[in-house]
């Protein structure tokens, strides 16, 4: 197994769940992983609640944008080692082909972004999101990837999109 991960984070959208986790993972994941973030239908660009979460956390929102998964598709695109679908659209989608035939598994989040309410239950929702996030990826860097095999490695990410 190599010591640098690439990770790439779909939603439909690509503008909560997904940029949510590919900056958590930069953050927590810096030097093993390098996550990324697309969509099927990108909205153009993350949703400002989505990077008020971000910076009240204290992660940074440099760089973050809503872009289609097709440019993780093309020739030049880094090698991926692990996609993740993060909504249930994205999970039922005819994905592109992936070169390097990526480990996937469905770590489904109910969209903040479709939350209607006040505010405070809108910034709730998408705290919500950030959380589960959080500790599935939590959960996903303390893998012993170099230890375990492929089959291991599956079962464990499955497992943690369940959890």
């Amino acid at each position: 197994m190599p010591n640098h991960f690439n990770v790439l984070f779909l939603c439909t959208g690509n503008s909560a769940r997904s940029i949510l986790a590919e900056a958590i993972l930069n953050h927590r994941g810096k030097g093993r992983f390098t996550a990324y973030s697309a969509g099927s239908r990108p909205s153009g660009q993350p949703r400002p609640e989505a990077l008020k979460q971000l910076e009240s956390s204290g992660l940074s929102i440099a760089g973050l944008r809503s872009k289609s998964w097709d440019e993780f598709a093309a020739p030049d695109a880094p090698q991926l080692d692990f996609v993740f679908t993060v909504c249930d659209n994205a999970a039922g989608e005819q994905c592109p082909y992936w070169p390097g035939k990526p480990m996937t598994a469905h770590w489904g989040i109910a969209d903040p972004a479709a939350v209607k309410g006040t505010p405070e239950e809108i910034a709730r929702a998408f705290r919500d999101a950030f959380v589960i996030l959080d500790r599935r990826i939590g959960l996903f860097l303390s893998l012993p990837l170099a230890t375990l095999d492929q089959l291991a490695i599956k079962q464990e990410i499955d497992t943690i999109g369940r959890s």
